[in-house]
């Protein structure tokens, strides 16, 4: 039997039972909420479903397991790591910090992390609520989802169960890591207002594959007035996500690599076995001078009809407030450090923008990016290529297109450089995350962050953090202490550079807007 709460125990009463937290610095703090029921077994592959609840008091006052992934020991040469053990498909659990559990009605911010769509987890350190509920007097909510193969594998149209059949769930869906995301969003929903959140004032953020997250999630009907804002962090929006066919082949790919044939014995193997076909199925997808993408979300037609980035453009979900921002160079952090990469040749790499923007075209806009960067080497010219396919131009498009149905957005751009690998890094995806977070002390790891001046890094972090907590307050990232940040209107298209001076510059990128619109609609 559980014990009886102390006073200085914060308890909340749930309609799933009662909840058991720890103060943690001020901070009244509940781990490991459950909010869906577990995926084992016949729930493998299946739409995210209602916990079944508990009785007596459940304790959350320690984190529960990352949902399954790969696991470099001594971590990796840019975060040091992105998720540490223990794994178990029981992951579908959230984080919440909260100043008080009361009646306050606090706006509410949910991050969803990012990691490829194969790493990550919402209880990592690095993505600690604690800043932000404090700084910002928020209820933060940090959410575990399933990822690589449990999350992202398309098992196909004619798989469903009886059970799947008789509660309505379509048997072609796939994008289980979104049913656990509406699942979480109806959650905070259903109970923030225990934690003293408002349920009414909910901001979604997240990064990379969190920030296609957050847009997906912003632009399904079972979402619709769920979400007042949301913020953007280095969405790869240029990612071509596949229909059910193409998909089909990977699939197919990966039932190979784990030595079965069919989805019923792939159901029945243990996860450490599905997460060691991971690695081959990196080898099959990658191409070069592509970011690799083993997994990707599927445009099934059931569970998501079209690609994240029109999800904000139209609808109940053109009317949600949004920020959106990239970093400078988001490709040098998969390629600046791969020799492979450095030592092309200026030929492979028109060849590679070929592939692009079309053969003739390709010389063209070789030079159009060495003369954006002087002295740049053939592997500077990709990997700034990278950056625009994959981040800066589909953002701006996002923007362009907002801003030109009267529903614009805050833009901003990333800038300061790591100072790790001699500067190789420079303003490299991920980097951000620290700054808005303000959280660096638990950054200690990551060589991403090493080496940075402490007056020129805690001066930016307080801006950008403090614009994270205005907007998610009011949907209007201004503060005191920052220049104004007009929103991206077609007029000026206003983009906010953070760097060792943060200035608000107009058509920041426009340089990569003009050549990845003309260029590429001349090619189509």
């Amino acid at each position: 039997m559980a014990p009886t709460p102390g006073p200085d125990q914060p308890v909340v009463h749930l309609a799933a039972g009662r909840l058991r937290g720890a103060f943690e610095d001020g901070l009244a703090v509940f781990r490991a909420v459950p909010y869906a029921a577990p995926p084992f077994g016949e729930l493998r592959w299946r739409p995210a479903r209602p916990h079944p609840g508990w009785s007596g008091t459940r304790d959350a006052t320690a984190d529960g397991p990352s949902a399954p992934q790969m696991h470099l020991e001594g971590g990796d040469p840019v975060l040091g790591g992105h998720g540490s053990p223990p794994f178990d498909e029981d992951c579908l659990t959230l984080n919440v910090w909260t100043p008080a559990a009361d009646d306050a009605r606090r706006p509410v911010l949910i991050w969803i992390h990012g990691g490829g769509f194969v790493s990550g987890s919402g209880s990592l350190p690095a993505y600690s609520g604690e800043t932000f509920s404090r700084d910002g007097d928020l209820v933060v909510v940090s959410i575990n989802y399933r990822i690589g193969p449990l999350g992202y594998l398309y098992p196909g149209p004619e798989d469903g169960t009886a059970a799947d059949v008789a509660e309505g769930t379509p048997r072609a869906g796939g994008n289980y890591w979104l049913t656990d995301q509406v699942a979480a969003l109806r959650w905070v929903r259903e109970n923030i207002a225990a934690f003293g959140g408002d349920p009414d004032s909910i901001t979604v953020a997240g990064q990379s594959g969190g920030a296609v997250s957050t847009a997906a999630l912003a632009g399904l009907s079972e979402a619709r007035g769920l979400i007042r804002r949301v913020i953007l962090m280095s969405p790869p929006f240029g990612l071509d996500f596949p229909a059910p066919d193409a998909y089909l082949e990977r699939t197919a790919a990966f039932l190979e690599l784990a030595g079965v044939k069919t989805l019923a014995e792939l159901r029945a193997l243990p996860w450490p076995a599905l997460i060691g076909a991971t690695g081959g199925l990196f080898a099959r997808t990658s191409r070069w001078g592509y970011w690799p993408t083993p997994f990707l979300p599927v445009i099934d037609g059931v569970t998501l009809h079209r690609h994240p980035a029109e999800a904000l453009l139209d609808g109940a979900a053109a009317g949600i407030e949004v920020m959106i921002g990239w970093t400078r160079e988001e490709a040098n952090f998969g390629f600046a450090l791969n020799e492979d990469l450095a030592a092309a040749g200026r030929d492979r790499v028109t060849d590679r923008i070929a592939e692009t923007f079309g053969a003739e075209a390709a010389p063209g806009v070789y030079a159009a990016y060495e003369r954006a960067r002087p002295g740049a080497r053939p592997a500077d010219v990709l990997m700034d290529l990278i950056t625009d396919e994959l981040f800066r131009a589909p953002a701006l498009r996002l923007a362009e297109a907002r801003a030109g149905s009267g529903h614009p957005v805050w833009a901003y751009q990333f800038d300061l450089p790591s100072a790790a690998y001699d500067g190789r890094l420079g303003a490299a995806h991920c980097l951000e995350l620290p700054f808005a977070f303000a959280n660096f002390d638990q950054w200690t790891h990551a060589p991403l962050t090493a080496g940075l001046a402490p007056a020129v890094r805690d001066g930016l972090a307080h801006t950008m953090h403090a614009a994270w907590i205005a907007f998610a307050r009011t949907g209007d990232p201004n503060h005191p202490d920052m220049p104004t940040w007009n929103p991206y209107e077609k007029g000026t298209r206003t983009t906010m550079r953070f760097d060792s001076v943060v200035t608000a510059l107009d058509d920041l990128a426009g340089d990569t807007r003009r050549l990845h619109t003309t260029t590429l609609q001349h090619h189509e």
